[in-house]
């Protein structure tokens, strides 16, 4: 009797479901981002949640999302196993270091910002050798780690994200002699700190690998 009134009100309640799902799923993806701002606390499973903007059409609350750009690319045609596994060694390669190329333009943009703030050249070269010392026992761990060629990758990612490359970073914030310096040391291993990227050209790939890395799609 009980599964017989059940079936009988179904297509009623699925029809309510509808009708609300939005509004209800809008308000929970509110509550629950909402309870997670006031915790003080992490949870140790954190729910991942969204404020999102409505929108009011004829009565209905409709969630208002913007989606990210989707970049359209036309399929690879590999001509052989290798040049699939080097495909795929860009990719694992543009993950690891893409992250340090953007840490590495933080500090500048913030180092710059700083700098402009100091009152004389001494103050200036004080904080330079401070941070230079920081930057050393912080990343030199991480730069051990990094293959010859995704330390070659790591200087063309550097010029992408800030529009300078390492050598002319390097001059800027600390001279010309070690600029030379560092770049004659890097000119051993077969690498340049003076190389720039060049996305339209002999980098197109990396440009391609960097873009769906950022937005998503691998």
């Amino acid at each position: 009797m009980q599964k017989a009134i059940f079936e009988l009100l179904l297509p009623k309640i699925i029809a309510g479901m509808k009708k609300h799902t939005v509004y209800i799923l809008t308000m929970l993806l509110i509550a629950i981002a909402t309870e997670c701002r006031a915790q003080d606390t992490i949870p140790r499973h954190p729910l991942k949640a969204y404020i999102v903007g409505v929108t009011i059409h004829k009565g209905e609350t409709i969630p208002h999302i913007k989606l990210p750009m989707h970049y359209a690319y036309a399929p690879i045609n590999f001509k052989s196993k290798r040049q699939r596994r080097n495909y795929d060694r860009l990719v694992r390669d543009v993950k690891k270091v893409l992250p340090l190329a953007a840490e590495i333009r933080t500090i500048i943009i913030e180092t710059y910002e700083l700098m402009q703030k100091m009152p004389d050249d001494a103050t200036r070269e004080k904080h330079l050798k401070v941070l230079e010392k920081g930057l050393k026992e912080q990343y030199t761990p991480k730069m051990k780690k990094l293959t010859l060629r995704q330390g070659k990758l790591l200087i063309k990612l550097i010029d992408r994200e800030c529009n300078q490359n390492a050598y002319q970073l390097i001059q800027l914030f600390m001279g010309s002699f070690k600029a030379a310096f560092y770049n004659t040391f890097a000119s051993l291993f077969g690498a340049s700190l003076k190389k720039e990227y060049d996305p339209t050209g002999d980098d197109i790939l990396i440009e391609r690998v960097v873009t769906q890395v950022l937005t998503g799609q691998i």
